[in-house]
């Protein structure tokens, strides 16, 4: 009985098993047969639209922004070097790099002894020379004296001669006397020339006696200078700069001791291609005061000044190209001569561009402008500036239409899309300026002043930064977001 049922139940699962494989087996087939019938259907087309961003073009009058790289330099800076050889005596408290100097001030004195003994020495040679003088003088006086003198006897010698003639004429005296009398004249005339040479050889030894009191009195102004140079002072306020100089140690003459820089007379210095130098010319040929701004960026932070351009250089330079540019800096303060800075100078304002992003236009000027149906078709327009991520642009018959701000290679004329409006589309602005009233710019420099622990140099650019009128939202963000307390 036992055997008769397993054998009863192996029966029905092996009818079970050859079930299941027939309706696999004909699902299989049902497939197949399937996928035959739609590979033998005709496949319809469909167009594929692709998602863009578009902004319209609305031309305007807009300044361009030219930037550069350049480099901060002083306007006005002096070299102090030794007159003359010797040895440092004393020293100006303070005398150290980055100390602050006044104008007038002493700030190293070179033992004056040498000086001093050579400008005695030149004293006594003037009083040698004056004595001489007198001498001259008193001489020339005496020779004056004894020409007049000379010159009488001479008139007296004459008309005894004459008186002399005259009786010879009547037959009263004899020709001997005549030539005695004829003989002392001729003697008189010459004593008389004699005189006079001695009188030019005495007027000679005064001008050459005032001469060398002339002489000696320029040695003497020329010793008393080096005695006065010998205290090195100061021409201006300022900061010292490259101080190399020791109590007691001895320089050589014209030796640099230090330097003196103008902190609050500083320009940057930077260098343009020949096309955009052009563009900052007037009709004449001549630079434009054209406005500027000096930016150093500091961890994140930026420091900015505005500036004028003042002048170009008058050469290009060995090896060099373009044309290098200066600019004043009108508030100095954070700065410092060798810092790299950012230039960005605003150009003459230009009519009817507008700007997009530099994605919008290939290498040609080809932009993709939104037609009817959503549709793309391709147009030129006329590039005028790049700069950065922006361009500027003619827009011509394309005003009041929309581009693709952004192209890509998947993109092209007659290509259906789906165009988005927002936001994203548009040029980045510029960071938000802030203009702090005085409680609340004290109340952020005492926060910034309070923070121990920032570095020295952060906290002189970041106060700079806030004395300014405007100052970027973002650094009062993270000052009031606790970036300048005390141990933060």
């Amino acid at each position: 009985m036992r055997f008769m049922t397993r054998s009863l139940i192996a029966v029905f699962l092996g009818a079970l098993a050859l079930g299941l494989l027939a309706v696999a087996g004909g699902m299989v087939r049902d497939t197949l047969a399937d996928r035959a019938a739609q590979e033998n259907m005709p496949r319809m087309a469909r167009e594929r639209v692709f998602t863009v961003r578009v902004m319209r073009l609305e031309p305007g009058a807009m300044s361009p922004v030219l930037s550069a790289f350049g480099e901060v330099v002083s306007r006005r800076t002096l070299e102090l070097r030794a007159p003359s050889a010797g040895r440092i005596l004393e020293m100006a408290d303070g005398f150290e790099e980055g100390a602050a100097v006044t104008a007038g001030q002493v700030l190293v004195r070179l033992d004056p002894a040498d000086a001093t003994a050579a400008r005695d020495l030149v004293r006594t040679d003037l009083s040698q020379a004056e004595d001489e003088l007198r001498d001259a003088q008193a001489a020339l006086e005496l020779s004056h004296l004894d020409r007049a003198e000379s010159e009488a006897q001479a008139d007296l010698r004459q008309r005894a001669f004459e008186r002399r003639q005259t009786l010879s004429e009547r037959g009263v005296g004899t020709e001997a006397t005549v030539e005695e009398a004829e003989l002392a004249f001729a003697a008189a005339r010459a004593a008389v020339i004699a005189r006079r040479q001695a009188e030019a050889q005495a007027e000679a030894r005064v001008a050459t006696a005032e001469t060398a009191v002339e002489r000696q009195r320029i040695n003497l102004s020329e010793a008393e200078r080096r005695v006065t140079e010998t205290a090195i002072t100061a021409s201006f306020d300022g900061v010292l700069s490259d101080t190399n100089a020791v109590a007691g140690g001895h320089v050589a003459s014209n030796e640099r001791i230090a330097s003196i820089i103008d902190p609050d007379s500083l320009e940057v210095s930077f260098r343009l291609s020949t096309a955009q130098y052009l563009r900052l010319l007037d009709a004449q040929g001549a630079l434009i005061a054209a406005r500027a701004q000096v930016a150093l960026e500091l961890g994140g932070l930026e420091i900015t000044s505005p500036a004028v351009l003042s002048r170009a250089a008058p050469s290009v330079g060995e090896g060099q190209s373009g044309r290098l540019v200066y600019a004043a800096i009108d508030a100095p303060r954070g700065f410092r001569p060798g810092d790299f800075v950012t230039v960005r100078i605003t150009e003459p304002e230009l009519p009817g561009v507008a700007m997009v992003p530099a994605a919008a236009v290939d290498a040609q000027g080809g932009v993709l402008v939104l037609a009817a149906e959503d549709r793309l078709e391709a147009a030129t327009v006329e590039v005028v500036r790049r700069q950065g991520d922006s361009v500027l642009i003619r827009t011509g018959a394309l005003t009041g239409r929309e581009i693709v701000a952004a192209r890509n290679p998947l993109l092209g004329a007659g290509i259906r899309v789906r165009p988005q409006r927002d936001a994203a589309a548009e040029i980045p602005a510029a960071p938000d300026l802030v203009a702090l009233d005085p409680e609340r710019r004290a109340e952020l420099i005492a926060r910034v002043s309070a923070n121990t622990r920032m570095p020295e140099q952060v906290r002189t650019r970041i106060l700079a930064q806030l004395e300014q009128e405007s100052v970027p939202s973002q650094l009062i963000e993270r000052l009031e977001q606790g970036g300048g307390r005390q141990g933060g």
